[in-house]
């Protein structure tokens, strides 16, 4: 049986109330959410500083980023987030709050990464620009008024993986040193086959079909799913990753690769702090109007850890 808050009883019934998203077209469902109106501002979380940027990626094409800086000196610890929506759907909006929050309360800047979509940029592109998005904050460090030395890279759901793909690609590739990931929720092998894709599979937001759905649209080739740039726990080894937190909600179809993860971090010599927050559904992190008692505890995790950080390495 499954352990439901009463929030999230109530998130469902909405959720679940209106049509499945798997049932739109990807391209459409895009632009009918870029026609929503804007969500209220005058609730969120404050913070000292937010600032809209452009920056180069791959092909002199531009991407967003959104810095979150608090208040202080500095030069400041930096957390470079990817977004989750399945590499589909999903922007820095939708994370206002939280990384507003982790800025705020752990004295960090924060840089949101607009990563481009599929499946209109399929898979590698999301990670290109959001390895692209690590180098520029490691090159333009002074400027942004953070300590090259202390960059962590983080995200949820499909943007944990992201950030557990870049992670791996930084460190094989001697690129930008990353001092710890952040994984709320994070996919990290799209077989669709664990006992938490049996459980949940139906009715807790995040489905077997929708996460199908989000794969389908990331990939152009199925085959892609089984390379480790997909499906981190295929990769041989993790040995020389950052130490990594990982959080799990406790009603999801995910719930069991996070853990799955973070046992192979484990094995390989990796420091893993990892959290299970119960009552909870997938996607609680970005909807504080129902959850903000979970994404609260969630960044005051995230906050802790990156606090002690350094002790771990």
């Amino acid at each position: 049986m499954a352990n439901l808050t009463d929030k999230a009883k109530a998130y469902l019934e909405v959720f679940n109330s209106g049509p499945k998203i798997e049932s739109f077209d990807p391209i459409a469902l895009k632009a009918m959410q870029a026609q929503a109106p804007a969500p209220p501002q005058d609730n969120l979380p404050s913070i000292h500083q937010s600032e809209d940027r452009s920056i180069k990626v791959k092909n002199e094409e531009e991407i967003r980023i959104r810095i979150y800086t608090p208040e202080g000196e500095g030069p400041f610890p930096a957390l470079v987030y990817y977004h989750g929506g399945g590499w589909v759907i999903g922007s820095v909006e939708m994370f206002e709050a939280a990384n507003r929050l982790i800025a705020t309360e752990g004295n960090v800047v924060v840089v949101s990464v607009d990563y481009r979509l599929a499946p209109e940029h399929p898979y590698p592109t999301p990670i290109e620009d959001c390895y692209a998005a690590l180098e520029w904050v490691a090159a333009n460090a002074e400027e942004i008024n953070v300590d090259p030395e202390k960059i962590s890279v983080g995200g949820d759901s499909a943007g944990g993986n992201l950030a557990t793909v870049i992670t791996k690609k930084a460190l094989d590739q001697n690129g930008p040193a990353i001092q710890s990931q952040i994984l709320v929720y994070p996919v990290t092998n799209l077989e669709f086959n664990t006992d938490s894709y049996k459980e949940f599979a139906e009715g807790f937001g995040l489905s077997r079909n929708l996460m199908k759905w989000f794969g389908k649209h990331y990939l152009s080739d199925e085959n892609q799913a089984n390379n480790p740039d997909v499906s981190p726990l295929k990769y041989d080894s993790v040995k020389g990753l950052p130490p990594a937190i990982i959080i799990a909600a406790e009603n999801d179809v995910l719930k069991d690769e996070g853990v799955a993860y973070a046992e192979k971090l484990k094995q390989d010599g990796v420091h893993v702090q990892y959290e299970l927050i119960l009552g909870v559904i997938h996607a609680y992190y970005s909807n504080m109007v129902f959850f903000e008692d979970e994404t609260r505890q969630s960044v005051q995790h995230i906050v802790k850890f990156l606090n002690k950080v350094e002790q771990v390495i």
